[in-house]
């Protein structure tokens, strides 16, 4: 039993560091709303990695999609999730709701302060 509880206080040893660094990083909130926007439909972040929180208001699924970004992210009904990007190049990276695809956005890069 002692080598099972020293494996677990060695595991959370091992990930505390992950968990601290997440929590450091700018994070910036993303919402789908109930008639069918983004809010903000335009998302000005600085360059570097962040975080963006999605939240669901909507009563559909919807799916935060970037082509140019490599993301995707499908989220049921009322739930609310989030999606971890490394961006160095300042620019425009467009971003829909998959499901909708009428549903756009832009996230905004620009240069770190």
């Amino acid at each position: 039993m002692k080598l099972g509880w020293a494996a677990v206080w060695l595991l959370a040893a091992w990930f505390a560091p992950v968990s601290a660094a997440r929590a450091d990083l700018p994070t910036y909130t993303l919402t789908f709303k109930p008639d069918g926007t983004f809010e903000p439909a335009r998302l000005e972040v600085a360059a570097g990695r962040f975080k963006i929180v999605l939240v669901n208001q909507s009563k559909q699924a919807v799916e935060f999609e970037s082509l140019p970004l490599r993301a995707e992210k499908v989220l049921g009904p009322g739930v609310t999730s989030f999606v971890v990007l490394s961006l160095s190049t300042p620019g425009e990276y467009p971003f829909f709701d998959d499901f909708h695809p009428q549903v756009k956005g832009t996230l905004v890069v620009v240069p770190k302060r």
